[in-house]
């Protein structure tokens, strides 16, 4: 008696996934309209593309292959397009979920627009963290946490010494920053 065929497997659902782009506006340097941004991110395989604010933000839904190549498929895209050289950086919702629920200076009379987050690329070496210098900017703090870090300005962040740079080149990834207002709306954005 002959079996009958099998089905073919069925595809990988897809998950949500929040994409963060560094250093674009829709205006003046490194513009890039949010209505492009979508169009980039359908072309890439993203599903279900949103948008918050006009500084490259977006949640959607990706395969885990998809996801993968993300990061470096939308980098190239943005290039070939815009002629703009822009870092991505992903993170499943889930992990979002995670950073808007353990920022370790949220506690108390802290202000939310004094804190932020540093979206890493990558996970950072142990050696790299360490040389970190806490006493960098004072009276401002931060915490490494895998690939993110949290950091307290508590006089605001336009004269801290704790920047982009500095721990991009300290901690050897790129990093894309948000304040916690930013971060509470993109969680608030995957549940909607």
């Amino acid at each position: 008696m002959a079996r009958p065929p099998r089905s073919p497997p069925a595809p990988a659902a897809a998950a949500t996934h929040v994409v963060l782009l560094r250093g674009v506006n829709v205006g003046g340097k490194n513009r890039l309209p949010m209505k492009e941004l979508v169009a980039l991110l359908q072309a890439a395989g993203g599903e279900e593309v949103r948008t918050y604010i006009q500084s490259g933000n977006a949640v959607l839904k990706a395969s885990a292959a998809v996801a993968r190549r993300l990061p470096a498929d939308l980098e190239g895209r943005i290039e070939a397009r815009l002629g703009l050289r822009v870092p991505v950086i992903l993170r499943t919702a889930q992990e979002l979920h995670r950073v808007a629920a353990r920022h370790p200076f949220s506690e108390g009379a802290v202000e939310p627009r004094l804190l932020h987050v540093a979206f890493l690329a990558d996970a950072p070496e142990a050696a790299a963290v360490k040389a970190l210098d806490p006493l960098r900017s004072p009276p401002d703090r931060f915490v490494v946490r895998g690939r993110e870090v949290y950091l307290w300005f508590p006089n605001g962040s336009a004269r801290s010494r704790l920047t982009t740079d500095y721990l991009d080149r300290t901690l050897g990834t790129t990093s894309t920053w948000r304040n916690w207002r930013t971060v509470q709306e993109l969680t608030a954005l995957l549940a909607g």
